[in-house]
């Protein structure tokens, strides 16, 4: 980041075109060395360390993982269930149901026809239905609607940084 970090009023980290091409190489291959980018960048490597410190201390890094594929590890059935509660009451219950529930890999809040959409990867369909009788079980819950993914062409390894 530039020298003096520049937040705007809405949270927003200004980023220059050097943390833009930090960004880019890491989101490519996050194990990427500082000395790898230091070297594609043309910049020193504590220079690249810092501005990876710094992108990871305001949040602009989340964290670094590993990306699996489902079903080398025997998780077949990837859907998308829409929760449909009786009121917003329940909002905090369905979140908190979610979090207990490691077969729910993503929760959003939406608009339209359901309060929250869930991403959900479980062994196979068998496992699904006993999960949407579990979310049919949390409080406040009326009723779920689960669409199956069958494939899946384009993922979340990369954000277009504007």
């Amino acid at each position: 980041m530039s020298p003096a970090l520049n937040i705007t009023e809405n949270n927003v980290i200004t980023l220059d075109q050097v943390d833009r091409d930090i960004l880019e190489i890491l989101q490519k291959d996050g194990r990427s060395s500082a000395s790898f980018i230091a070297e594609e960048i043309g910049m020193s490597v504590p220079a690249v360390s810092d501005r990876i410190k710094k992108l990871q201390e305001t949040g602009v890094i989340n964290g670094f993982t590993a990306l699996l594929n489902h079903r080398k590890v025997g998780l077949d059935v990837s859907a998308f269930i829409t929760v449909i509660s009786e009121s917003s009451s329940h909002y905090s219950d369905v979140i908190r149901e979610t979090n207990n529930s490691p077969e729910i890999i993503q929760c959003f809040t939406t608009t339209g026809n359901g309060s929250h959409v869930l991403l959900a990867l479980v062994e196979n369909t068998h496992s699904l239905e006993r999960l949407l009788r579990k979310i049919q079980g949390w409080p406040g819950v009326m009723r779920t609607e689960a669409q199956i993914i069958l494939s899946s062409y384009k993922g979340l390894n990369a954000v277009l940084i504007p």
